[in-house]
């Protein structure tokens, strides 16, 4: 996807589904959004289970039998602490990773081979498989 197709997808989107959807939910307690320091916090914490559940994938250091393992959810409490974070400041995430991959397409331009686009779209992992 281009970085113009992109800006015009978002564009066309009343607001992120994902923020909207952490929106309504902080906004439904009293409380509402943590202090910026502690949610901040919640993301590292988060990032560091993350961390233990890879080191666990890919056996560097194994688990304890009793606990279960959950990539998924530990990347869905990733996004749920940095959604908070841009809710909190007002930050659109679609626009923000959109400037980022246009950064990335310029800055990196001639760092990496371009793929051959007749060889298909893929997992390049489930390639190597074969």
């Amino acid at each position: 996807m281009t970085v113009d197709n992109a800006k015009n997808q978002v564009q066309n989107q009343a607001q992120n589904h994902a923020q909207k959807l952490v929106d309504d939910y902080i906004n439904q307690f009293e409380e509402g959004y943590w202090p910026p320091l502690a949610m901040f916090a919640s993301l590292v914490e988060e990032v560091g289970e993350l961390a233990k559940e890879i080191n666990h994938l890919e056996q560097v250091k194994t688990k304890k039998a009793t606990d279960r393992t959950d990539l998924g959810m530990e990347l869905g409490d990733i996004m749920f602490s940095l959604i908070c974070i841009a809710n909190y400041y007002h930050i659109d995430l679609d626009d923000a990773l959109i400037q980022v991959v246009d950064k990335y397409n310029t800055r990196d331009s001639d760092r990496w081979t371009m793929k051959d686009q007749s060889e298909g779209k893929g997992n390049d992992k489930d390639k190597d498989k074969e």
